[in-house]
C-alpha cells in the first residue's frame, strides 16, 4: 500500500533510512536537552523561596506547549515539517542560556512557561515527518522506535543533569542543557523537507479558525490520553520530593529506571499494534499506568520506588507508540500535522492538569500525597473503560 500523499512511500519501502535515524538521533538530544534539569528543579525552586508554586513548573510549560499546538500542527502542513521543529529546538537552545539570569521566581516561573514552545513545535514536526517517510504498515514500529530514542535521551539525561548539578552547579546543568538542544539542531540540518507543495511564512497563516485547532477525528485518541497522561503531570512533580522522602538522593533514578523500562516495551509494543491493532496494546497500556500509581501512593522504600518505576515505564512504553500510530491512523491523510497537534494538545492538558493538581494537593506535606496517586490511577482506569466500552459500541449490530 502506497501512502496517500507520498506515492514512492510503499511497502518495499526500508524503515531505517538515513532520513530517519536522523531524525531518531534528533528527537533523543531533544528529549535529553529538558529532561536533564526536571528532577532538580522543584529544589531550585524552594532554593528561591517558591516552594508553594511546585505546580507550576510543569504545569506552565505544558500550557504553553498546548496554546502552541494548533500553530505547529497548521505550519507543519503549511510551511513544512523541518521549519517547525527548527523552532521548537531553538526554543530551547534560548531557554537554557536564559535560567542562569533569571534566578529568581518569577523570572523562573516567566521562562518556564516560554520553554513550552519547544515541546509545542518539535515532537509535531517529528512525527508528522516519521509518518510521512515510513511504510504504512509499519507506522507503529516506526514510532515505537522513536519513541525507544526519546526515552534514551529523557532516561540518561535526568541522573547527569543532576550529577552535573551536585558536582559543578545548577547553571551549568542548564547550559549542558542548551548545548545538547543545540546539537539536536546540528544534526536536522541534513533533513529533507517532506511536505509537498510548500507554503511561504506569512503571518495569515497564524491565524488559527476552529478547524486548525483540533481533527475532530483524532478525539478517541485525545480522550485516552487525556485519561492516561494526568498521572504523567502528578510524576514529574510528586517524584523528586518522594525520591527524596525515600532516601533516593540523585533524582534522575526513578527517570533512569522508568525510561529503561519504557524502551523495552515500546518497539514490541508497536510491532503488536500494526498486527493487532491499536486499542488492545492500548487497554494493557492504561492497567499497567493504574498500577504503577498503586504502588506509587504506597511507596514507602528504595525498592518500592524501583518497583513503581519500573511499572510506570512499561505502562507508559507500551501507551506511546500505539496512541501515536492510532492518532495518525484516525486523522486526515492530508494534515498529519493538525492530527498530531490534536493529540498533543491532549497530551499538554492532561501532564499540565495533573501537575497543577499533584501541587496544589500536595503543598510539601508527604502524607497528601497517596491521594494524587490514588487519582490518577483511577483515571487511567477510567481510559481502559473508555476503550472497552468503544469497542462494544462499535461491533453492536446495525
Amino acid at each position: 500500500m502506497e501512502s496517500p500523499l507520498h506515492p514512492s512511500i510503499s511497502a518495499d519501502t526500508p524503515l531505517y533510512t538515513s532520513g530517519f535515524l536522523l531524525l531518531c538521533l534528533s528527537h533523543g538530544l531533544f528529549a535529553g536537552s529538558f529532561n536533564m534539569m526536571i528532577p532538580e528543579l522543584p529544589a531550585y525552586l524552594d532554593g528561591m523561596g517558591g516552594g508553594a508554586y511546585k505546580g507550576l513548573i510543569i504545569a506552565l510549560f505544558t500550557l504553553t506547549a498546548g496554546i502552541s499546538r494548533p500553530f505547529s500542527g497548521k505550519l507543519a502542513d503549511s510551511i513544512g515539517r523541518v521549519p517547525v521543529m527548527y523552532i521548537g529546538v531553538f526554543a530551547c537552545v534560548i531557554c537554557g542560556i536564559l535560567y542562569p539570569p533569571l534566578a529568581f521566581v518569577s523570572g523562573f516561573l516567566t521562562l518556564r512557561f516560554f520553554h513550552g514552545f519547544s515541546t509545542g513545535f518539535k515532537p509535531t514536526g517529528t512525527v508528522a515527518y516519521a509518518a510521512d517517510i515510513v511504510p504504512m504498515h509499519r507506522r507503529g514500529e516506526a514510532m515505537g522506535i522513536l519513541g525507544i530514542c526519546f526515552s534514551i535521551g529523557a532516561a540518561a539525561s535526568p541522573p547527569i543533569g543532576s550529577w552535573i548539578a551536585m558536582h559543578w552547579s545548577i547553571n551549568a546543568m542548564f547550559y549542558a542543557s542548551a548545548v545538547m538542544a543545540a546539537l539536536s539542531l546540528v544534526v536536522m540540518l541534513n533533513l529533507q523537507e517532506t511536505l509537498p507543495d510548500r507554503q511561504r511564512f506569512h503571518l495569515g497563516l497564524l491565524r488559527i479558525n476552529r478547524s486548525d485547532i483540533y481533527d475532530p477525528k483524532v478525539i478517541p485518541a485525545a480522550i485516552v490520553m487525556v485519561f492516561c497522561y494526568f498521572s504523567y503531570g502528578v510524576i514529574l512533580t510528586l517524584v523528586p520530593d518522594l525520591s527524596d522522602s525515600v532516601g533516593v538522593t540523585n533524582r534522575g533514578t526513578f527517570f533512569a529506571l522508568f525510561t529503561l523500562a519504557s524502551i523495552s516495551t515500546r518497539l514490541s509494543a508497536g510491532k503488536i499494534s500494526d498486527q493487532r491493532g491499536r486499542e488492545p496494546v492500548l487497554k494493557v497500556s492504561a492497567l499497567l499506568i493504574a498500577l504503577s500509581m498503586v504502588t506509587f501512593a504506597r511507596c514507602h522504600s528504595p525498592a518500592l520506588l524501583y518497583l513503581a518505576s519500573i511499572l510506570f515505564g512499561l505502562g507508559n512504553g507500551t501507551f506511546a507508540p500505539a496512541i501515536n500510530a492510532w492518532t495518525v491512523d484516525l486523522g486526515d491523510p492530508g494534515r498529519k500535522g493538525r492530527a498530531m497537534a490534536t493529540m498533543y494538545i491532549a497530551l499538554e492538558i492532561a501532564i499540565g492538569v495533573g501537575a497543577a493538581i499533584a501541587g496544589w494537593h500536595f503543598a510539601n506535606q508527604m502524607d497528601r500525597m497517596p491521594a494524587v496517586f490514588y487519582t490518577a490511577a483511577f483515571l487511567s482506569l477510567l481510559g481502559f473503560v473508555y476503550l472497552v466500552s468503544r469497542k462494544k459500541v462499535e461491533t453492536q449490530p446495525g
